[in-house]
């Protein structure tokens, strides 16, 4: 065998070892671009809600009742936490999180939501809605407290 025919022979090899490498970069790629995508596409939103004191029981109990609703019949549901401020128990924030803003959208039109947004209608003083990003997740796994 000649060094001509060796030497093509390497460049062959190393031509297919190329494509190949291009082939498992650009999958990456597209996986990465596809999980990233699907991140994006949730919607994120904090509701930052004040409560008539005198009426946060109430609050509370509408409140829990329409996320327990939401998250057992609406797929596009994610999650929702809602805390209260320690240092002003009437300050209330949930975080809302939607597979996308269709979903939002479909959620706000169940009779469950409507129902809760006609209870709370006089209990509620302020209410400022957020819209956010998410910029990374980290989590325990298999930690049911926090579902995002």
């Amino acid at each position: 065998m000649t060094i001509c025919n060796q030497i093509s022979k390497l460049q062959l090899r190393f031509t297919k070892v190329l494509r190949f490498g291009v082939f498992i970069l650009l999958l990456f790629l597209t996986l990465s671009t596809s999980a990233l995508a699907q991140e994006r596409e949730h919607m994120v939103r904090f509701a930052k809600i004040k409560v008539d004191p005198l009426q946060l029981v109430e609050y509370t109990t509408a409140l829990k009742e329409q996320m327990e609703t939401a998250i057992q019949v609406e797929e596009g549901v994610l999650s929702y936490h809602a805390v209260a401020d320690k240092s002003d128990p009437n300050t209330i924030t949930i975080l809302e999180i939607y597979a996308d803003s269709a979903a939002y959208q479909r959620h706000i039109l169940t009779p469950h939501f409507l129902r809760y947004k006609e209870t709370v209608k006089d209990m509620v003083k302020s209410l400022e809605l957020v819209d956010l990003d998410i910029i990374g997740i980290a989590k325990k796994p298999d930690h049911g407290v926090y579902p995002l």
